[in-house]
């Protein structure tokens, strides 16, 4: 099957980062490289849990801190955990296409619906300067990142428009050109900034998003040299052989 086919075939939650409760240390690496810290307003669109809202009030003490989500039953669970730590921040039950995001100064937005994307951008756009934005794997559409430590990427308002998605792609791994190393690299630190109790998962994963990461280089003409690596080559076999999922064609598309 092609790997649009197996990827239909997984929870939509998978995909979208949906019920993917991010670690501790992810947390504050994202903090990190936005800088958090006593002066900010710190908004979690799409938060689940309240572990962002706690370490970003508790260890960055942040001005204030507002998660939003729009399932009820995990923002009750949420509020609950905050209230029997007597930590002050504050859950929101909404969509976030909803929510009023003018006081916020660094945003985190994880979320792969074009629809919620496209309507968020639209909003961004409204945001006071130099609120930073921070998504995970991909960046905002059509912008060039202000930082990144990959997966994380920080975008500040005014957003920075991409000439191509070359210059965004480039960007985002700080490269020249995009060679097999980079590509596991960069496949390997999303897997682990996503966390998984299944090990061999990750790997699988990892695999997967290394062949989608250079397979995009390749076909927007910023992989490192003309031919395709031998290693490449080798997964893109294990994965038809083993796991019948086809990436060859791909080598054919403009991007995946």
């Amino acid at each position: 099957m092609k790997i649009e086919e197996y990827l239909e075939t997984l929870p939509k939650n998978v995909l979208s980062g949906e019920d993917v409760q991010l670690p501790e240390k992810s947390f504050k690496e994202i903090f990190k490289l936005a800088e958090l810290s006593e002066d900010d307003v710190f908004y979690h669109l799409g938060c689940g849990d309240e572990k962002g809202i706690e370490i970003a009030i508790n260890e960055f003490k942040v001005k204030k801190a507002v998660g939003i989500d729009n399932n009820s039953e995990k923002i009750k669970n949420a509020k609950k955990v905050l209230e029997e730590k007597k930590i002050d921040g504050q859950l929101i039950c909404e969509n976030i296409e909803d929510s009023d995001l003018s006081y916020a100064t660094v945003i985190f937005f994880w979320f792969t619906d074009e629809n919620v994307i496209n309507t968020m951008m639209k909003k961004f756009e409204e945001l006071k300067s130099e609120t930073k934005i921070i998504t995970i794997w991909g960046p905002l559409p059509d912008c060039l990142p202000d930082k990144v430590n990959f997966p994380y990427i920080l975008s500040k308002t005014p957003l920075k428009k991409a000439k191509s998605m070359q210059e965004q792609l480039l960007a985002i791994f700080g490269v020249k050109c995009v060679d097999f190393v980079t590509a596991w690299e960069f496949a390997e630190r999303y897997t682990k900034a996503i966390g998984s109790p299944d090990i061999k998962n990750d790997r699988f994963l990892t695999i997967i998003q290394t062949l989608v990461i250079w397979i995009n280089a390749k076909n927007l003409g910023v992989a490192c040299g003309d031919e395709i690596p031998e290693s490449i080559w080798t997964y893109i076999k294990i994965m038809k052989m083993h796991f019948d999922i086809d990436f060859e064609y791909l080598l054919n598309e403009k991007s995946v």
